[in-house]
């Protein structure tokens, strides 16, 4: 969006949905990702679950040779099933706690299509991001479009003088996971 950093990331925060979603390409790129993060020996950091886009890009990973810590609250562990195959499984105690964990371990995010809990992530870092709680760069994967509207109404945000510059220029559109390659590899 703006000015950006290059960093050399070990470790990448991945916030995606529970479900799969309808466009086939959702998948496809999460599973592109998970290949991709192995294969450059790039930890998965993510929520620990096993279903949706959450699951495929762990599976993805792991079946590559890669490392994934998964960070579950104790009350998603039967809804979003927690993954008993990844590397490292951490259960806290609630959302808050979990977020913190995901955001304190990683070097860098990565958003990829998902709901409301999704954006929630995406919202929350970015805002701490400018509170200066953390500089992390924050990537969004904008597989099939997903984020077109999103995107648009950030650049609202900005035109309407509500966001800062410094936060903005932190994150940076992707269309697809090979893009993400030169960015975290400086």
């Amino acid at each position: 969006m703006s000015q950006f950093i290059y960093m050399n990331i070990q470790s990448l925060a991945v916030f995606c949905g529970s479900k799969m979603g309808g466009n086939p390409v959702f998948a496809q790129q999460a599973a592109a990702l998970g290949k991709l993060l192995a294969e450059n020996e790039i930890r998965l950091i993510y929520g620990g679950g096993s279903a949706g886009l959450m699951g495929l890009i762990a599976d993805s990973v792991m079946q590559h040779g890669g490392k994934v810590t998964g960070i579950i609250p104790k009350l998603l562990l039967e809804w979003e099933v927690q993954h008993r195959g990844i590397t490292e499984l951490i259960i806290s105690d609630d959302m808050h706690e979990r977020k913190r964990r995901i955001y304190s371990i990683s070097d860098a995010a990565l958003i990829l299509p998902g709901g409301f809990g999704t954006l929630d992530e995406l919202f929350e870092i970015v805002t701490w991001n400018q509170l200066t709680i953390h500089d992390k760069q924050i990537y969004i994967l904008n597989s099939g479009g997903f984020y077109d509207h999103l995107i648009r109404h950030i650049d609202t945000m900005k035109q309407e003088g509500f966001l800062y510059e410094d936060a903005i220029s932190r994150i940076r559109i992707i269309d697809e996971p090979a893009a993400l390659l030169p960015l975290i590899r400086a």
